[in-house]
C-alpha cells in the first residue's frame, strides 16, 4: 500500500523538526522543566493519527516515570502488557515481567525488535526531568551537537527507555510491515545471565520468539553496531594459613600472596580482535578485591573479582581456557577449582557469571538492507559493540542480530544519564521506513504503509 499523500507525519520526505513538535507536546504534558509523574494506571496506546513526536514524547515521558531498577520491573511490565493488549493486530503474552507482542503478517520473513526495560540503580537521578534547550545541566556535548532540543534526564533515559518508547510506538502504529514482527520488552538485563527476561522466554517458550533478524535496542546513537564481545566474571583466590598478627610467622598472608594475581593482570596488554571487518578491544580487570576477618588476624583467603571481555573469535570454552585451562571444571554454580592452565595456572576459580560473544551478524541478506539504509541517512557505517548485549542469545540460535538504538552508551549508567528528545523521531523514522519497505532504493522513499 503507497503512503497516503495527506500524512505528514510520517513521511519520509517531512524533515524531523523535534525541537517544536516535542516542546509543543512537552507544553501540553506540562511537563518541561520539573519531574515527571508517575502515570496512573495503563499507559495510553499511541495513536497513529496525532503528531509523531507527541505520541512519542508522551510515551517516553510515562515509562520514563515508571521506577524499573532490576528486580523492579513488575509495575512497568503490568502497564507495557495492559497498552499492548488493547491492539488487534498483536498477539501478546507474558512470561515473568517479559512481554511479547506478535505481529503476524502472513509475510515470508520475520524480525525481532527487543528491549530491556529494567535500568542499573539510581544515583539522585529519579524521578526523570525534561530540561529546556540551554538548561545548564545538559551535557555540554549534547547541548552542542542538539542545540535546539530539550532533553530527556534521569535514570534510564538512554540505557534503554528511549528506543522502549520507540519501539511501542511502532508496535502501535505500524499496520502494514514487509516482516512478520515480534516485539520483545524484557527484564533484569542488566544483572547476572541467570535472571534474565530473554534468556527464560527462549528457554521456557521458544516458539514465542522467532525471526530470520534481530534488532536490540541498546544506545548506539542511531547507528549500527555488529556482534558483541563476550564476557565472563569469576573469582581468582589466593589461599594462606590464618595466624594471630602478633605471632604473624604462624600463618601464611592470602592477600600478600595474591599479589601475584595483580603482577599477572598487571602484565597483560589489551588486544584488538578484528572479526568480520569489525575490530573488538579485549580487557581482563580486576573489578573488586576482597580478603580478611579481622584488624588483627593473618587473612586465610583473599578474592579478587576479575572481568574478562573477549572478542567474537573466540568461544567461551576458549575464552575459559585462556584464563584458567582448557579442564579447569570451574562452571556456574560448582565451587572453586584450581586453574590448570591460562593466566591464573595455580591458584582458585569460582566462577560467578559467563556469556558468550556475538559474531557481527552483517553478512545476512536483512542486515545488508539495514546497513545501507543507516549509512544512507546517517552517513555512518557499522562499528563493533565492545559490551556485552543480548545479540549474543540470538547469534546462538542462528538468527543474525544487531544493536540499533537512540542516544548515546557512553551515558548509559551514569548519574547524569540523559538523551536528547529529537533521537527518538529519527529513530523512529529510519526503523519505520525499513520495517514498511518504503524505502525502495537506497535512501530513496519507496512503497509501504504502516496505516490502515
Amino acid at each position: 500500500m503507497s503512503m497516503p499523500a495527506n500524512d505528514p507525519v510520517h513521511s519520509s520526505n517531512n524533515p524531523v523538526n523535534p525541537s517544536n513538535d516535542t516542546l509543543t507536546a512537552l507544553s501540553d504534558l506540562q511537563a518541561i522543566g520539573g519531574t515527571l509523574p508517575e502515570p496512573d494506571g495503563a499507559l495510553a496506546p499511541a495513536d497513529p493519527c496525532l503528531p509523531r513526536e507527541r505520541e512519542l514524547t508522551r510515551l517516553f515521558a510515562d515509562i520514563m516515570a515508571v521506577r524499573s531498577v532490576s528486580g523492579e520491573e513488575g509495575a512497568l511490565a503490568d502497564r507495557i502488557e495492559r497498552m499492548l493488549r488493547t491492539q488487534p493486530h498483536l498477539q501478546v503474552r507474558r512470561h515473568g515481567d517479559t512481554v511479547v507482542a506478535v505481529h503476524d503478517a502472513g509475510r515470508d520473513h520475520g524480525v525481532v525488535l527487543a528491549g530491556h526495560i529494567d535500568t542499573v540503580p539510581v544515583i539522585r537521578n529519579f524521578p526523570p526531568m525534561i530540561l529546556r534547550p540551554g538548561d545548564g545541566r545538559i551535557d555540554p556535548g549534547v547541548a552542542r551537537e542538539h542545540p535546539d532540543e530539550p532533553v530527556m534526564w534521569g535514570r534510564g533515559s538512554t540505557d534503554m527507555k528511549a528506543s522502549d518508547a520507540v519501539l511501542l510506538y511502532l508496535a502501535c502504529t505500524v499496520l502494514e510491515p514487509q516482516f512478520n514482527l515480534t516485539y520483545v520488552f524484557y527484564d533484569h538485563e542488566e544483572v547476572a545471565a541467570e535472571h534474565n527476561g530473554l534468556r527464560k522466554v527462549l528457554q521456557d517458550h521458544p516458539d514465542w520468539i522467532r525471526g530470520d533478524f534481530a534488532i536490540i535496542g541498546e544506545p548506539t546513537g542511531g547507528a549500527i553496531e555488529g556482534g558483541c564481545n563476550g564476557t565472563m566474571r569469576f573469582d581468582v583466590v589466593s589461599h594462606g594459613v590464618a595466624a594471630h598478627s602478633a605471632r604473624a610467622w604462624m600463618g601464611r598472608n592470602a592477600i600478600h600472596a595474591a599479589g601475584e594475581i595483580l603482577d599477572r593482570l598487571r602484565a597483560y596488554t589489551p588486544q584488538d580482535v578484528t572479526v568480520d571487518g569489525l575490530t573488538y578491544r579485549e580487557g581482563v580487570n580486576a573489578t573488586m578485591i576482597s580478603g580478611g576477618t579481622g584488624t588483627n588476624v593473618i587473612p586465610d583467603e583473599c578474592r579478587i573479582h576479575v572481568n574478562y571481555r573477549f572478542a567474537p573469535d573466540k568461544t567461551l570454552a576458549q575464552a575459559k581456557a585462556l584464563m584458567m585451562g582448557e579442564d579447569a571444571g570451574a562452571e556456574l554454580g560448582n565451587g572453586e577449582h584450581e586453574a590448570t592452565g591460562g593466566m591464573f595456572r595455580g591458584f582458585g576459580i569460582e566462577m560467578r557469571d559467563e556469556s558468550p560473544a556475538a559474531r557481527p551478524g552483517l553478512d545476512a541478506p536483512l542486515s545488508r538492507s539495514l546497513v545501507e539504509l543507516v549509512r544512507a541517512r546517517t552517513g555512518a557505517d557499522p562499528h563493533a559493540k565492545l559490551g556485552w548485549t543480548d545479540v549474543a542469545r540470538f547469534s546462538a540460535l542462528g538468527i543474525p542480530a544487531v544493536n540499533l538504538g537512540a542516544g548515546s552508551a557512553l551515558f548509559a549508567h551514569k548519574a547524569d544519564e540523559q538523551i536528547a528528545m529529537g533521537d527518538l523521531p529519527r529513530m523512529e523514522s529510519l526503523l519505520r521506513d525499513w520495517l514498511t519497505g518504503r524505502v525502495g532504493q537506497v535512501g530513496q522513499p519507496g512503497q509501504g504503509d504502516s496505516r490502515a
